[in-house]
C-alpha cells in the first residue's frame, strides 16, 4: 500500500520509526517531513501534505503524527474528503476504517511508545471498509455534512 506520512518536531522521532516499519512491512512510504525537525514546524503544514496525497490519489492512506494526534487530525479534517481520527488503541485504528471510512490516521507522540504506534499502525492498514449498509449509510451521512457545509461556503463567499 502507498502510504503518506508526515510529522510535526514532536511527532518526528515516532514518525521516522513508523516510517521504518511501513518499509520494512513492504508499505511505499511518502515521506513529506523535511529531514530536520524544526520547532517552526507547525502540525497544520504537514496534515495538509498528507491530506492532499489521499485526496489526489498520491496515497491510499495517511499517517500524521504530532505530539497528541489531536492538532493533526484537526488540521486533516478541514479537508474535503479526507477522514482522520486519533487513534491510540488498536480497536480504534480498525474500527475507524471499517465503520467510519478513515483514510487518515492521527498519532500522537507523547502519548504512544513506538511499538504501540507499529501496532495501531498495522491494524489501520489492515483494515477495510465493512460494507454493511449501516456503515455505508453512516458514511453517506457524514459525506452530507461535508458537501452542505462547502456549499455553505461556497455561497457564503458569493455573497459576503
Amino acid at each position: 500500500m502507498r502510504v503518506a506520512i508526515a510529522a510535526d518536531h514532536a511527532g518526528f522521532p515516532l514518525k521516522e520509526a513508523l516510517r521504518d516499519g511501513l518499509a520494512a512491512l513492504g508499505h511505499e512510504v511518502v515521506d513529506l517531513t523535511p529531514r530536520e525537525p524544526a520547532p517552526e514546524d507547525d502540525y497544520p503544514d504537514h496534515a495538509l501534505l498528507v491530506g492532499e496525497a489521499v485526496r489526489s490519489g498520491g496515497a491510499e492512506r495517511g499517517v500524521l503524527v504530532c505530539g497528541s494526534g489531536v492538532g493533526v487530525a484537526i488540521a486533516a479534517n478541514k479537508l474535503p474528503g479526507i477522514y482522520a481520527g486519533v487513534c491510540h488503541d488498536t480497536y480504534s485504528a480498525h474500527q475507524g476504517v471499517e465503520h467510519d471510512a478513515m483514510n487518515v490516521l492521527a498519532l500522537g507522540a507523547r502519548v504512544v511508545g513506538v511499538a504501540l504506534a507499529e501496532e495501531i499502525l498495522r491494524a489501520f492498514l489492515a483494515a477495510r471498509p465493512s460494507g454493511e449498509e449501516r456503515h455505508r449509510r453512516r458514511i453517506s451521512k457524514t459525506r452530507g455534512i461535508e458537501a452542505r457545509a462547502l456549499q455553505g461556503d461556497a455561497h457564503d463567499r458569493a455573497h459576503p
